[in-house]
């Protein structure tokens, strides 16, 4: 048997392969995504045949983005234009805020822990409930959570109490583990670093991806790291485990990001097309975005 540095390096298409087959894609998640981190910092709107193109390659099928890109429009998320021949689909206006939300979490700097009790007044707390149970909140009981980040905004009537850790910090590690499942959040992130491992091995070792597989990658990279991290209810590192991957994943996701992005963001000025012409580069978003990862890389 060869050693393991003798054993031939798997070509980009099957280490793309392998990351999509152990978290696969959805064409209305994959979309999000696309507008997420290539569409709305550039303006928010985009030709539908790039989103074709781009679902392609991942294994969308055009049927399943048409399909995806009507759910987006009637739930609210995308509004559609013609142009002669081509539509144009464009983030709507109650969507830009949820985005903006994500890529303060992907690219923003570490958040500061805002310990708070949630407890729910209304007649049905149970669509609450798990609202803030998606959000990275614990429930304690049938109207009552707590959490540790940003509350989401809620339709149900409720009162917040904000908290302070004022004796015992020595025990929140404890606490956090008796209110929350942390070990399949560890699970999510070490499976996220194991599927893009060897992605980064291969590009360290000097490989040069094309400036369409540089988009593709950087663009399932952003997808299965931000599912994981917005589920991840965030803690702070003193209720966190000793050994806590979710650090790893980071630099692994922020590493991968920066030497995508030269090649990825090539692509896109030469090929995505809005209304008024090509998508640009780089804008003051698409800069600052890279800035922050460079500042905690």
């Amino acid at each position: 048997m060869p050693a393991e540095d003798d054993r031939p390096r798997p070509t980009f298409d099957a280490l793309l392969r392998a990351i999509i087959e152990g978290s696969p894609l959805k064409a209305a998640g994959f979309i999000v995504t696309i507008y997420g981190d290539v569409v709305e910092p550039r303006g928010g709107v985009v030709w539908t045949g790039n989103l074709i193109e781009t679902c392609a390659a991942v294994g969308i099928s055009e049927t399943l983005v048409r399909t995806a890109v009507s759910r987006l429009v009637a739930a609210g998320q995308l509004s559609g234009e013609r142009e002669g021949r081509r539509s144009f689909y464009r983030l709507a206006a109650p969507a830009r805020a949820e985005f903006a939300a994500a890529a303060r979490l992907l690219f923003g700097p570490s958040e500061t822990a805002d310990w708070h009790f949630v407890q729910l007044t209304g007649d049905a707390p149970d669509e609450a409930m798990q609202q803030l149970e998606r959000a990275g909140h614990a429930r304690l009981g049938p109207r009552l959570a707590v959490g540790a980040r940003a509350m989401p905004v809620l339709k149900q009537p409720a009162v917040v109490f904000r908290a302070d850790v004022v004796s015992g910090a020595g025990d929140l590690g404890a606490f956090a583990a008796d209110h929350w499942n942390l070990a399949q959040h560890a699970e999510a992130y070490r499976g996220f670093i194991d599927r893009f491992r060897r992605l980064a091995e291969l590009l360290a070792g000097g490989a040069r991806l094309g400036a369409a597989e540089s988009l593709v990658a950087r663009l399932v990279l952003v997808h299965q790291f931000r599912l994981v991290v917005l589920r991840d209810p965030r803690l702070p590192q003193a209720a966190l485990p000793a050994d806590w991957p979710g650090e790893a994943a980071r630099s692994l996701f922020t590493d991968l990001y920066l030497r995508l992005s030269p090649e990825a963001d090539q692509h896109v000025a030469r090929h995505f097309v809005t209304v008024d012409g090509g998508l640009p580069e780089m804008s003051e978003a698409t800069a600052r975005r890279l800035s922050l990862l460079r500042g905690a890389n």
